[in-house]
């Protein structure tokens, strides 16, 4: 548990942070709420409107084996009864495969 004084620096930290940011931001960029103050060493307000521009991450291409997954694992050669998926048997054809073959020396 943190003590005061790390409370203390935590939110002189914070603080500091948002300082900085709204510096380099104009008023009609920044919308903070109606609550916002800097007194006191707790921030006394919340953000509600206002967040930081945040870029989609890209997603990371499937590997070899992912995509034969996502390919063959509806068929019913690869299921068991009960619906679960047989890896080891798909495992096996995968490495039959030319992208399977690809990966091994």
């Amino acid at each position: 548990m943190p003590t005061k004084r790390e409370r203390e620096y935590y939110a002189m930290g914070y603080r500091d942070g948002i300082k900085g940011h709204m510096q380099r931001k104009t008023p009609d960029e920044l919308r903070p709420s109606s609550g916002y103050t800097w007194g006191g060493t707790d921030i006394e307000g919340q953000f509600e409107d206002w967040r930081l521009p945040v870029k989609p991450k890209r997603k990371r291409k499937l590997s070899a084996w992912n995509k034969y997954v996502k390919a063959n694992s509806k068929k019913p050669r690869f299921r068991y009864r009960n619906g679960k998926l047989n890896l080891k048997k798909m495992a096996v054809a995968f490495r039959k495969t030319p992208a399977g073959k690809k990966k091994r020396r």
